[in-house]
């Protein structure tokens, strides 16, 4: 198979560690192009930089996002509309109704999609869900606990400094729950979205999980996991995502040229549905 001819939307710290690179080196994609904000820093990607977003679209087959939750929300309308294949961040947007319409644009124009949830695609958290899947689970935890809005990490970006751990690490830890323990029917949340969060959510079959997430601790923090408990035994996931990325780009340009991934715009569409309504709970007044 050809390398699939992939524009890049974005050029900052992730785009630069991550998404550059991992479309760069093939065999199974090439980096055709990168339009940013700032042109400097697409500069900096190693490929052809474009000054309008549309010239970007001319030059690829499919477009990665790796911007803001607001800004994928409304030029992955324009990436759809213009027939292009998807790779898209967590979470899918910056709110529940403009999920819906990113999602809606996707199916719409009837183009792929994929969402980069790395954890799912490392082989660690593979062996953990097949796991998860013979145990018979009947409940679950799992902490995602970090410092990263603290001081000048880089990335305390304003998004995630504005809405904290749930809209950023909560896409993560919901979707792992979710494979699980089975789809989520429910959600209970309590504490503050910028500091702790706790949720308390409810999986279809009956099965109860929680999830701490928070990323203004400061010192020294213990790794994210996830704990499975099942009548036939349990599964413990310290998530590695070494080899995620490579997987990411295999599986995507399969998805381009062949349509169809079960992590797709519709799975982003669920998490946010399950965010938004913890948000809201969280912020009440």
């Amino acid at each position: 198979m050809e390398p699939v001819a992939v524009g890049l939307i974005g050029a900052g710290p992730w785009a630069e560690l991550a998404h550059a690179p991992m479309l760069a080196r093939g065999p199974h994609t090439r980096l055709a192009g990168v339009w940013a904000r700032r042109p400097e820093a697409a500069a900096r990607l190693g490929a052809p930089v474009f000054e309008r977003v549309e010239e970007l679209f001319d030059a690829c087959e499919a477009v990665a996002f790796c911007v803001p939750p607001a800004v994928q929300a409304e030029l992955g309308i324009k990436a759809a509309k213009a027939g292009k294949a998807l790779l898209l961040e967590k979470p899918l947007a910056d709110s529940l109704e403009a999920a819906e319409r990113l999602a809606a644009a996707i199916a719409e124009a009837g183009v792929a999609s994929q969402m980069m949830l790395t954890l799912r695609y490392a082989a660690r958290t593979r062996e953990f869900l097949a796991r998860c899947a013979e145990i018979e689970p009947f409940g679950g935890h799992a902490a995602n606990i970090s410092g990263v809005l603290l001081g000048d990490h880089p990335f305390a970006t304003p998004w995630r400094l504005e809405r904290g751990a749930l809209l950023d690490v909560g896409p993560h830890m919901i979707d792992l729950l979710d494979a699980a323990l089975g789809p989520v029917t429910a959600v209970r949340a309590h504490g503050d979205p910028l500091g702790w969060a706790g949720l308390l959510l409810e999986h279809e079959g009956g099965a109860v999980s929680e999830t701490s997430l928070c990323m203004s601790a400061p010192g020294q923090t213990p790794p994210t996991s996830v704990a499975v408990y099942g009548r036939k035994g349990s599964a413990l996931l310290v998530p590695d995502d070494g080899d995620a990325l490579t997987v990411v780009a295999e599986e995507f340009a399969r998805t381009v040229r062949q349509g169809g991934h079960p992590l797709d715009a519709a799975r982003g569409l669920r998490l946010q549905r399950v965010i938004a309504e913890a948000e809201a709970q969280l912020t009440a007044p």
